[in-house]
């Protein structure tokens, strides 16, 4: 394997970092977003409701935040390699042991903890390292780092599918957790914490020569800016609770949506083929929009391109709460696909440039927390509402208000400065 210290010298190894977290990316959020997909075979093997089904995805929601935290402060203190390696190895160990239970409980255990522990971190790690890495170039780099998210979306629902009629869900369960081994382990080894760790800096620009081009690991520590907050101070500002009750929200209307945009195809005519089509089309369209609305973030700003987004999936979700043919589903999928994605690396970006690069592990972390607790209130408030009424309409139209709040929150966020604690 070529090492970083040559790889640089031919390609800036920014790249390498944002290609292998495009690949684990699209492994390990591929599995994450297919539980949809997974919903009704355990709805009727457990013989569970709606929203005792949502139940199981919503805990695991729960518990990563728990390890969100502590994967941001490992992240600061040991860098990526370590972290994404294990990870790899909780998520395909958490997948192999679901393949094995026969109850409820046990899903609580091997699915919701252990899969908690593999994944939870994932977004923390890339956005944290990947902006490190670029400055001018921060938002197209995320939104590539990113589109793992809606790739393994696009791939996992039909794959997953393919499987389940094949086999059972059991044994997909099974492939998948092998699929995760045998990708996620081997590429965590080309992972680093920041250009400086191989005597390089932000966007590839020349550094001044030093003896032998040794990494510079302190060089970071060295030029913070006057937006580098630690986390303390971060908390002590407006515009984190802006940020904080966005991520709520925004999660709690986007996982509602995706935990039951199959089931929800699926009960007014469509087949299982259907739905994941169209779960797969949200996940396809993403990808353009990370790259496209990422890129457009580096020039017309983060806060408006965030403002963008979170209007337009408001509009979206309400056409998916009328919508009774295949047609206007598939138009669905494609504009909400498209301003999900530009969602992400343009907040993501956002909130570095509001608080700034000194602690954005730590700061991340606090974050993915309170958007797993939307994640996890989300499809649990749509199970509850289809459990009572038999639809997903008021639920949907739910997702329609957290939405148009979210462009309200965003719009209030400015960037903060290094005060004295």
């Amino acid at each position: 394997m070529l090492s970083p210290l040559k790889l640089k010298d031919r390609l800036f190894y920014g790249w390498v970092v944002v290609a292998t977290f495009l690949v684990i990316g699209t492994t390990i959020w591929g599995i994450r977003f297919s539980f949809g997909v997974f919903f009704k075979s355990i709805e009727a093997e457990f013989n569970l409701t709606r929203a005792a089904t949502s139940g199981i995805f919503s805990a695991y929601m729960v518990l990563g935040g728990v390890f969100t935290i502590l994967g941001g402060w490992a992240l600061d203190r040991y860098g990526p390699r370590i972290i994404i390696l294990v990870m790899g190895i909780f998520t395909g160990l958490s997948l192999l042991l679901t393949s094995q239970t026969n109850s409820l409980w046990q899903l609580f255990i091997t699915y919701s903890l252990l899969l908690a522990v593999g994944t939870s971190s994932l977004y923390v790690v890339i956005m944290s390292t990947v902006s490190r890495w670029f400055d001018k170039k921060r938002g197209l780099a995320l939104g590539i780092a990113s589109s793992g998210n809606g790739l393994g979306t696009l791939v996992m629902a039909p794959f997953a599918t393919f499987l389940i009629a094949r086999f059972d869900w059991y044994r997909t369960y099974l492939i998948l957790g092998l699929i995760a081994w045998g990708i996620v382990l081997p590429l965590s080894r080309l992972l680093r914490r920041d250009p400086y760790e191989i005597g390089a800096l932000p966007d590839g620009a020349k550094a001044e020569p030093t003896d032998k081009d040794l990494p510079q690991p302190r060089a970071e520590e060295n030029n913070l800016q006057p937006t580098d907050l630690s986390l303390r101070q971060a908390l002590r500002t407006r515009s984190f609770w802006l940020i904080i009750f966005s991520w709520l929200l925004y999660a709690s209307s986007l996982f509602l949506v995706l935990t039951h945009l199959v089931p929800h195809v699926t009960d007014i005519g469509f087949s299982a083929a259907e739905g994941a089509t169209v779960l797969s089309l949200v996940g396809g369209t993403s990808i353009v929009g990370r790259v496209l609305l990422g890129t457009i973030s580096d020039r017309i700003g983060r806060k408006a391109t965030g403002i963008i987004c979170a209007l337009v999936q408001a509009g979206a979700i309400a056409w998916l709460a009328w919508s009774q043919q295949l047609w206007m589903l598939y138009l669905f999928a494609l504009i909400y696909g498209l301003v999900y994605g530009g969602m992400t690396p343009s907040m993501a970006a956002l909130i570095s440039d509001t608080f700034g690069l000194r602690k954005i592990g730590a700061i991340l972390g606090v974050l993915d927390v309170v958007f797993g607790l939307g994640a996890a209130i989300g499809p649990v408030v749509g199970g509850l509402i289809f459990d009572v009424s038999k639809s997903y309409f008021t639920a949907f139209l739910l997702g329609v208000v957290a939405m148009v709040v979210v462009t309200l929150f965003v719009t209030q966020i400015r960037q903060e400065t290094n005060r004295k604690s």
